[in-house]
């Protein structure tokens, strides 16, 4: 677990290469396909050496919420085990891995029509007065829920139209949880201001890498807006509206630098509420201390084997 631009990626790599691991992503924007550059997506020579899940699952018009994951990972988690293999959960959408451990409610299904309006209204009101409205009608979800954060926002208000009730309240029913055990490994972010040249130094990548292009094909197709989940990923929503003429290209670059640093103060600001035994500096780490630190829990999990 660890916010953007920490090294998940390539400790569970090095991981996999000292364990017999499958990788369940846990990543919100790597399930579309097309989507490869923004998302830092492992290409597929990676993803041939180890077993990889839950990339590439979805076109990028389909809308993917938190209840597939859960239904999905942990039925993925059963097979790998089965397998006699040890499945390992890498990614930064922090909800999706509190439902993992936890379980979520059955919420009602989104409703396109419904967001679109969401959309609209907000372009006209702007996010922070449609976190006024939903806090008239929700206060704890609007607690939770930063003014700017307008995935979340409309997520809210969506379920209360649908549904009558506020999503907080939903979100208190009972809940199943995952009845295995779980070793947590957070890469914990010591030097914010590091973290933030490592963002900046790698959209810059991206960029030279053909972001822009692949932002492009995607426009192309006439069949995705940015009202959709999968064009409002970081990066990807700036260059929209710079190919929309919305943004310069100097613009572009800022405002997705700065919308991927809120992403990752949202993550550690998530993080930190976790138990902190798993923890490492993301920048100074140890890989043989991360590797005990496993052994440890596979030992005490299955003694039977290690």
């Amino acid at each position: 677990m660890g916010a953007t631009a920490t090294g998940k990626t390539e400790l569970a790599l090095e991981i996999a290469k000292n364990f017999d691991v499958e990788i369940i992503s846990v990543d919100s924007a790597l399930v579309y396909r097309g989507m490869d550059i923004g998302t830092a997506k492992p290409p597929a020579s990676v993803r041939r050496q180890v077993p990889h899940h839950l990339i590439d699952i979805l076109d990028p018009a389909a809308a993917y919420s938190a209840w597939d994951f859960v239904q999905q990972s942990r039925s993925l988690a059963a097979e790998i085990c089965a397998r006699g293999r040890i499945p390992l959960l890498t990614g930064g959408s922090m909800l999706y891995y509190q439902a993992f451990e936890c379980g979520l409610n059955r919420l009602p299904a989104a409703d396109a029509a419904l967001r679109l309006r969401l959309d609209r209204e907000a372009r006209r009101l702007g996010w922070p007065q449609m976190h006024r409205k939903l806090a008239a009608i929700d206060t704890q979800s609007a607690r939770r829920i930063e003014p700017t954060d307008a995935q979340r926002i409309q997520r809210a208000l969506e379920v209360f139209e649908i549904s009558g009730e506020p999503l907080s309240r939903l979100q208190q029913q009972a809940a199943t949880g995952y009845d295995g055990g779980i070793e947590k490994i957070i890469l914990a972010v010591n030097d914010r201001a590091a973290l933030h040249q490592r963002i900046e130094t790698r959209f810059l990548q991206m960029l030279e890498q053909g972001l822009v292009d692949e932002v492009a094909r995607l426009k192309q197709r006439g069949d995705l807006n940015l009202s959709m989940p999968s064009m409002r990923c970081v990066g990807y929503r700036q260059v929209w509206q710079h190919l929309a003429g919305e943004l310069s290209q100097r613009q572009m670059r800022a405002k997705a630098i700065a919308a991927t640093r809120q992403l990752a103060k949202r993550q550690i600001t998530w993080l930190r509420k976790q138990p902190q035994k798993g923890s490492f500096d993301c920048l100074n780490y140890r890989k043989d201390a991360i590797f005990r630190e496993i052994e440890t829990a596979l030992t005490r999990a299955l003694p039977e084997r290690f």
